[in-house]
């Protein structure tokens, strides 16, 4: 804990000072973000840092994996959709990135199983992505698929979005864009998905 503690004091003397007044319009008008970016839990990736957004800037949901499950509203606790449908919705914003990485251990859980200590929740989130995971199997060998996998679990996330009801009519509508990418870890590479559903550097 002392090391966030210090973390914070460092912010409120070297940041708070030259960005109070962005926080107190924040506070005063509201947040107002353009971008809501799904990405993964992993502490290595994290979005405000490898885009340069300030606050106020991004609506961030992280979950394991980056994954969306599909669309169904059946009463159970949903936080990515409740995300969604908070950013979409209320926020109102115009485009939704969904961001997988390298190395991710999510992915890796899904080609190889949870280990014993994951499995209460991340063996049946994972499930989300099994038809990823079977489209890739079919084409190589779990040894080399976890890129793969990592790339395939974003385009199944973006096809999740869709069957959101909302989701659907604002990309209809022009309201709303949906982009994949991929962040590489020790490389730094980001790539984006193209309109021919392939992977190439942004």
């Amino acid at each position: 804990m002392q090391r966030l503690i210090d973390g914070y004091r460092r912010f409120r003397a070297d940041t708070w000072p030259q960005e109070r007044a962005r926080f107190e319009e924040l506070a005063s008008r509201g947040q107002r973000p353009h971008t809501m970016v799904i990405a993964c839990s992993d502490s290595r990736v994290d979005p405000a840092v490898i885009f340069g957004a300030a606050p106020g800037e991004l609506f961030v949901v992280r979950n394991v994996a980056n994954l969306v499950p599909p669309y169904s509203p059946d009463g159970t606790y949903h936080g990515t959709s409740a995300a969604l449908e908070f950013g979409v919705r209320v926020l109102g914003v115009s485009q939704l990135l969904v961001m997988g990485h390298a190395m991710c251990g999510g992915v890796t859980a899904l080609l190889r199983g949870a280990p014993p200590e994951a499995r209460d929740f991340v063996q049946a989130w994972m499930g989300i992505a099994s038809e990823a995971r079977s489209r890739v199997l079919s084409c190589m060998p779990v040894e080399q698929a976890q890129e793969a996998c990592e790339l395939e679990a974003v385009r199944l996330s973006l096809a999740n979005l869709m069957t959101f009801p909302w989701v659907a009519d604002a990309v209809a509508e022009g309201r709303l864009t949906l982009q994949g990418a991929h962040f590489g870890v020790a490389t730094g590479r980001l790539m984006l998905l193209s309109a021919d559903g392939e992977f190439a550097a942004a």
